[in-house]
């Protein structure tokens, strides 16, 4: 086929489909210019592979569709009304401990569970997968889920097999890496997600030129994409052939995201179609969207649509107190009855589905790893490993997680870990903020609240076998450890002591 048949054939078929009416909006002109550059995308895909060219043809009329969307609700102004914005109902959002006894595990027969593999950790320094990064006892993300789920097989005699989303970025590692989970009691299913081009702001036109142009002037949309995704790679259909009722979804880096029988019973008990797990918010976690009642009914409000003048409503813990943790329950069957009409990112779809609602989990359930900080605590002693699941040490008095401050000079993985001889204990630890810097030796232990700053220029050592409890250290210092481990200092700049 000619390229100006292929370009003729894409605008043919956008014209069919789209439902925008581009009269209504003021920005008619860039959907028109962005049809022509996305169709002369297209016909640059040009190759004698005829599969990958109707899949890129697929993935541009979903990108068009999308931006034509968005064209459309901007010039609308579709903005919410504030004062129409409620907390949601108590049955919009059921607290984890009202969640039934688990009756049957037969019922995970009907499970499948889908982990979001597409990042790659470049904010952690990171150049390949991050589900490859080994987070804790030499395990990565991906073995500490291949663990969970084959003991969950294993262990209930069933079969619960595990999808990969992955994306143009994580699509070749992770087919490298799944080969060695050949022999484990599991089946592992990937798909790739779309990718979408960069637009430029100011033009609104496609940062590429040709299907095969650099790896940067594309992006994976990630949550944005998994119904899309699903639908055309043919998995949700493979799913409902096996006869897969659920699918439970959540990032690969969310350590905290197992199956949970519990929530599946629910689902099952209350015919629900959609769950999304939320939970209680902190200050870390003020930007995270959050479930709301709007008009009657159950919406997911992003901070991206809250007008500038609430946006410190919008953060408050008063009037906002849960927000989404990203971990979905789905019914397979009402997903393929619904999916032409859903929404891009998949925990606003919630609105779609019949007798959906919130589950209010323990924090338990939401341990993200987005930097070194999250990092250093999950390799700590605060956490042991059970079958692949975390497990928060007995003998931490508190229920609550330390909090971990870590400066740029821990940014990357290469610094973290050649900053750390050995990861401290921190069973006893509060809080802990480093800056600058600074390097830890073997065995130290942290207790209470420690902040260890070295000034710029200077550098701090702390030595093996060294405790610091309720410590502020500043300055330019080296220590050294007596032998009954407690210790004296000596200055070189200054030494505080809380």
């Amino acid at each position: 086929m000619s390229s100006s048949l292929r370009a003729d054939s894409f605008n043919a078929r956008v014209r069919g489909t789209s439902h925008i009416d581009f009269k209504t909006a003021t920005t008619g002109v860039a959907a028109k210019a962005m049809r022509n550059e996305i169709s002369h995308l297209v016909a640059t895909s040009m190759t004698p592979a005829r599969r990958r060219y109707a899949a890129f043809d697929t993935e541009m009329q979903s990108f068009f569709y999308l931006f034509t969307r968005y064209l459309a609700e901007r010039a609308k102004s579709k903005d919410l009304h504030w004062d129409r914005i409620k907390s949601p109902a108590e049955d919009q959002v059921v607290p984890y401990a009202n969640l039934p006894t688990p009756k049957d595990n037969k019922n995970l027969n009907k499970l499948a569970v889908l982990k979001v593999n597409g990042g790659l950790g470049t904010s952690m320094g990171m150049t390949g997968a991050k589900s490859a990064l080994e987070v804790k006892d030499d395990m990565t993300f991906l073995d500490l889920t291949v663990r969970q789920i084959e003991h969950l097989n294993t262990t209930n005699r069933v079969d619960v097999p595990l999808i990969l989303m992955t994306s143009f970025n994580t699509h070749e590692d992770t087919l490298r890496i799944i080969k060695k989970y050949a022999n484990q009691q599991l089946r592992i299913t990937t798909f790739n997600q779309s990718r979408y081009p960069r637009i430029y702001k100011e033009s609104l036109l496609p940062c590429p030129k040709r299907a095969d142009d650099d790896k940067k002037n594309w992006y994976p949309p990630g949550h944005g994409d998994l119904f899309n995704a699903l639908l055309h790679s043919g998995v949700l259909d493979q799913l409902l052939a096996e006869g897969k009722e659920y699918l439970f979804v959540s990032n690969s880096d969310n350590l905290g995201a197992v199956v949970d029988e519990h929530i599946l019973q629910h689902m099952i008990d209350r015919q629900a179609e959609f769950l999304m797990e939320v939970t209680d918010k902190t200050k870390a976690d003020v930007k995270g969207g959050t479930l709301i009642d709007y008009e009657g009914s159950i919406r997911l409000l992003e901070i991206a649509q809250v007008p500038s003048e609430h946006v410190e409503d919008f953060k408050s813990v008063r009037k906002f107190k849960i927000f989404n943790t990203n971990n979905l329950w789905i019914n397979l069957k009402a997903l393929k009855r619904a999916v032409i009409q859903l929404e891009t990112a998949a925990g606003a779809a919630i609105k779609h589905f019949k007798n959906a609602h919130g589950i209010n989990v323990p924090r338990k359930r939401f341990l993200p790893v987005k930097s070194c900080s999250d990092l250093l605590l999950i390799k700590s002693d605060i956490y042991s490993l059970s079958h692949g699941q975390l497990v928060i040490n007995e003998n931490r008095m508190f229920e609550t997680t330390p909090v971990i401050k870590l400066g740029d000079h821990f940014k990357k993985i290469q610094q973290f870990q050649k900053r750390f001889k050995k990861i401290p204990k921190i069973i006893e630890l509060d809080h802990l903020t480093v800056t600058g810097d600074v390097y830890f030796g073997r065995n130290v232990t942290l207790r209470g609240t420690v902040i260890v700053v070295a000034n710029e220029g200077q550098r701090i050592d702390i030595p093996d076998g060294c405790i610091l409890e309720n410590r502020l250290l500043s300055g330019n210092l080296n220590m050294i450890v007596s032998v009954a481990s407690e210790f004296t200092t000596r200055f070189l700049t200054s030494f505080q002591e809380l």
